[in-house]
Order: C-alpha cells, then sequence, then structure tokens
C-alpha cells in the first residue's frame, strides 16, 4: 500500500491503513517451548526462546533475542510494555527530527532507522546490525510484509527470520492486537505485572467502560475519515480492528456503501471526490491524524468540507488509525472519543 498522498490511492488499508484491523488470530497463540503456551524467553533467560507468530510460523533462536529490528509502529508497542528495538523501518521521524505518532514514546534518537518511508529499506544498514529477527505486521496476506518491500522481501527475509503479527486477519479487534503484542513483549523479557503495565491495564479497562457509556448515553451517528489532496475517503468500519472494537461498545459508526476494491483498497474505504465529499452526513468526524493524511487547517480550502454539518458544529477528533497497539498508548485514543461522543450534539 503505498502512502503516497499525492497519489491518494493508499493500497490495501489506504487512508484506514494502521486502522486496517490488527489481529492476532485466536487459533494462533504465543508460545515459547512449553506445551501450555507461555513464552520461553520471560524475565531475559539466556536459554532456547521460541515464538509462533500470527502466520503460524515458529520462529526459535538459541536465546531470546536482543537485535531485533522491528516495524516502527510495533517496536512501539513493544516499547510501552518495556521491551525496545533496537533497530526500526516505518515511519519513525519527522523532518525536525521529532518522532512521528506511529513511533509512539519511542527513544528515536537511540535507535537505527533502517527505513523512514514507505518502500523504503537499507539492505547494506539492515545486514550490518546484525539482526536475529525482522518483526513486522502484515493485512490479510501473511505474504505481504508491512513496510517491507515486495521486490525485496525475499532477500531481507534470508538474513534474519521474520516474525509477523495480523494487522487485520479479517475479524480480530484492537483488544486482540494489543494482546497479541503483548504476549510477544513478555516473551522477550517485558514484566505484564509491572507497576506501569498494571496502570497502563487499569486506565485502557476504564475507558473502553467510559466509551462504552458514552455511545449508550449519547447516540450519536460517528464517520471514521481522512483526507488527501484529491479525495475524501469515508473509512469502512468493518475494516479496521479499533472501529470493530468501538462498534463492539456501541459506537454508531457510518458505513460506506461502496467501499473500493480496486487497486489493492480491499473494501477498507470509500474514495470520494472532492465534489462529493458530503455523501455521508455524521454528528460527529473520527479524522485520521496521521501526518501522511490532511488535518483541519489543510482540509479547510475545501469548500465541501466546510459545509459538512460536523464541520460546522466543530464536532471532529483526532483518529490514530494506526495505533501504538499497547494498553499505555491507546488509552488516552479511546478515552479522547469517549470524551467527543460525550459532548457532541445530535446534527441530524
Amino acid at each position: 500500500m503505498a502512502f503516497d498522498v499525492d497519489s491518494v490511492r493508499l493500497a490495501r488499508r489506504g487512508l484506514l491503513a494502521g486502522g486496517g484491523a490488527l489481529g492476532l488470530s485466536g487459533v494462533l497463540s504465543a508460545c515459547g517451548t512449553g506445551e501450555d503456551g507461555e513464552g520461553s524467553g520471560g524475565s531475559g533467560s539466556g536459554g532456547p526462546w521460541s515464538f509462533t507468530d500470527d502466520a503460524g510460523e515458529t520462529v526459535e533462536l538459541d536465546q531470546v533475542p536482543t537485535e531485533i529490528v522491528a516495524f516502527t509502529g510495533m517496536a512501539a508497542a513493544l516499547h510501552d510494555f518495556g521491551v525496545t528495538p533496537k533497530g526500526v523501518f516505518g515511519p519513525t521521524t519527522n523532518e525536525d527530527g521529532s518522532a512521528t505518532s506511529q513511533a509512539g514514546n519511542l527513544p528515536v534518537d537511540e535507535l537505527t532507522i533502517i527505513g523512514n518511508t514507505y518502500g523504503e529499506f537499507d539492505i547494506e544498514a539492515y545486514i550490518a546490525f546484525a539482526p536475529q529477527v525482522l518483526m513486522t505486521h502484515y493485512y490479510l496476506d501473511p505474504a505481504s510484509l508491512w513496510y517491507v518491500p515486495a521486490e525485496s522481501t525475499e532477500e531481507i527475509t534470508s538474513f534474519a527470520p521474520p516474525l509477523l503479527l495480523a494487522a487485520d486477519d479479517g475479524s480480530n479487534t484492537l483488544d486482540d492486537v494489543i494482546a497479541r503484542h503483548a504476549e510477544l513483549a513478555e516473551s522477550l523479557g517485558a514484566d505484564l505485572e509491572s507497576e506501569d503495565n498494571t496502570a497502563a491495564k487499569e486506565r485502557y479497562d476504564a475507558a473502553v467502560e467510559r466509551l462504552r457509556t458514552a455511545a449508550a448515553e449519547n447516540p450519536i451517528t460517528v464517520l471514521a475519515c481522512s483526507g488527501s489532496v484529491d479525495y475524501f475517503y469515508a473509512s469502512n468500519p468493518v475494516m479496521a480492528n479499533d472501529l470493530r472494537l468501538f462498534t463492539e461498545l456501541g459506537v454508531d459508526f457510518i458505513v460506506p456503501d461502496n467501499p473500493d476494491e480496486d487497486g489493492g483498497a480491499g473494501g477498507y474505504f470509500e474514495s470520494l471526490s472532492w465534489e462529493n465529499a458530503g455523501k455521508y452526513t455524521a454528528d460527529l468526524l473520527l479524522l485520521d491524524a496521521r501526518e501522511l493524511t490532511l488535518q483541519p487547517d489543510a482540509l479547510a480550502e475545501f469548500p465541501t468540507w466546510n459545509a459538512m454539518p460536523a464541520v460546522e458544529a466543530g464536532q471532529i477528533t483526532a483518529w490514530h488509525s494506526e495505533p501504538v497497539y499497547s494498553y499505555a498508548s491507546s488509552a488516552g485514543n479511546i478515552e479522547a472519543l469517549a470524551e467527543a461522543i460525550e459532548n457532541a450534539q445530535k446534527l441530524s
């Protein structure tokens, strides 16, 4: 999926990307060498380590890996749980050197960045890093490694075994995906019972219940969406792990009636020309906040954006469509949506 905001066809998850649905397949368990599914690398032990990923492949190493290269968003989630990969690829730093939203709390100045944009992967730097394992997501197709250039995948995966977590298995939710990242982090030595991790989980659970209550007490309509120079994207909540969870909690999302299937879009969104951007009327807009998408100041140049009832009412809230899959990072996103719903007025 090319993240070219000018061509706008962000194939497969498109603007909904990241949000496409994360996932951990219920049948594929993260496991160590034990039959009970416990990770063998807990507490940073020096013994053998293994982990069965969402593609059904078991990665086995002589010891818990420390030289890890991971997709930025995956690395950020592991970092929140207490394990920090040293090498990353994917949107990591902005032009001013600050961390992108997908980099979360990563100490970006201390990392080896193998690639910072879609299609960029410095194989020489990767080899020099001497990785023990390559970690990334996939969307529906485990043969398509997220942010690993397709033309170089075979070469790149020849240097270290890939470990894949599903960013969309077609049905998984945000809960599932975060839990899967937690399992991986624990196998790498993270203490999920630490004070920080316990507090993060409690805050996340409270945020989920707050959103459930908000949706029940103020049943407004919500449109998940994204904007680019040429198109307004009405996102399909059926195709995103976080939106699937929010729907289960009672949030009433508008489902586009003609999601794009061509060009690798896979039904993640409906592309609307700006002349037709007002096709769907919502009480609240959940707007893609990633750096590659247009934000309200830039969107104000489009008359059809300004004419949307939710825009006129100022009922817009940020959607982190490629969230960091940890309890610590996701809790705030859910709290923000709950607050937006609590304060929104019915417009239609």
